[in-house]
């Protein structure tokens, strides 16, 4: 309680320094900016965002929903996703690109709908990940098969 009320006349000191910009952050953060890129962040999306996160990276739920967080800070500071798709990139082998790309599909079908700029944002970050249009298609309809049978 006093370290809230001295945050108040030091904010300097309460800033929440940012995720490092791995390959878990940048890949969080694409997730919730695929989310977002419609203009909506829907409870289904966050619920699929920690899905995502807590299967790929071995998480129980409280540390899943712990690393989105630290993802939406990441997303809303960096203002490149090219950038953030760059990291992935650089940082892990196709099969877990092309994992990425599926589960980013995942999220952008969780709130039932596909729209024009989510489609436009995933064919980017697909684009930067190396990922041949073909396959990213292929993925896709992974993803939506995957998300009319739940």
């Amino acid at each position: 309680m006093l370290e809230r009320l001295l945050n108040l006349f030091h904010p300097e000191k309460s800033i929440t320094a940012l995720p490092p910009a791995d390959a878990q952050h940048a890949l969080g953060a694409l997730l919730v900016r695929a989310a977002k890129i419609d203009r909506a962040y829907l409870f289904e999306e966050v619920e699929e965002i920690d899905h995502l996160l807590s299967h790929l990276y071995k998480l129980n739920p409280v540390e899943a929903a712990k690393l989105r967080a630290r993802c939406e800070k990441l997303e809303v500071s960096m203002p490149d996703t090219d950038t953030l798709a760059r990291v992935l990139h650089d940082a892990i082998p196709m099969s877990d690109r092309e994992a990425a790309v599926r589960s980013l599909w995942s999220v952008v079908l969780s709130d039932g709908a596909e729209r024009p700029e989510e489609d436009d944002l995933l064919h980017r970050i697909e684009a930067t990940l190396g990922v041949a249009p073909e396959r990213a298609l292929e993925l896709h309809d992974a993803a939506v098969a995957q998300a009319h049978h739940i």
